[in-house]
């Protein structure tokens, strides 16, 4: 568990990280260079859950080795779909991260929604659903490696 108490914001206590796959650790269907160590390394003190449409079918073949948990999600309401499986783990104890308009509802009910921006670029109703907006996913990541950064970026 990642445990803070940030000034202004409150406590956070993130048992678990859920991610989006395509547009946020993948592109084109391909886990992003650097990602699957940085995710091996927070699998340590976090469960690690990734949602997908899965639109490449390649997402479970590209994760095999990691330890994370794949909920395939398939269907015409994404966004619900993905912010059902957070309010099932817990929504309180989850930091969701995410980029696409089917990312939105599952960013602003968590505990800590965070958006990235990359090759894919960046809804904006995700944007305004999220607590922090990210460069990319190393970014995003990296709070967590650094959960110090979380605090310099959310307290007022």
């Amino acid at each position: 568990m990642i445990s803070l108490n940030i000034p202004g914001f409150g406590p956070l206590n993130i048992e678990h990280l859920v991610m989006d796959y395509n547009g946020t650790i993948a592109l084109d269907g391909n886990l992003m260079p650097g990602i699957g160590k940085i995710i091996k390394e927070l699998s340590v003190d976090i469960e690690i859950h990734v949602l997908t449409a899965d639109t490449f079918g390649q997402c479970e073949e590209n994760l095999i080795d990691l330890p994370v948990s794949i909920h395939i999600i398939s269907g015409t309401s994404e966004d619900k779909a993905k912010l059902d499986y957070i309010n099932s783990v817990g929504a309180e104890k989850c930091a969701c991260i995410g980029n696409g308009r089917n990312d939105a509802l599952m960013l602003k009910e968590a505990a800590l929604g965070i958006v990235v921006s990359g090759p894919e670029c960046t809804s904006m109703v995700a944007a305004r659903s999220a607590d922090i907006a990210a460069s990319d996913i190393a970014h995003a990541l990296g709070l967590f490696t650094h959960p110090i950064r979380l605090m310099t970026t959310l307290r007022y």
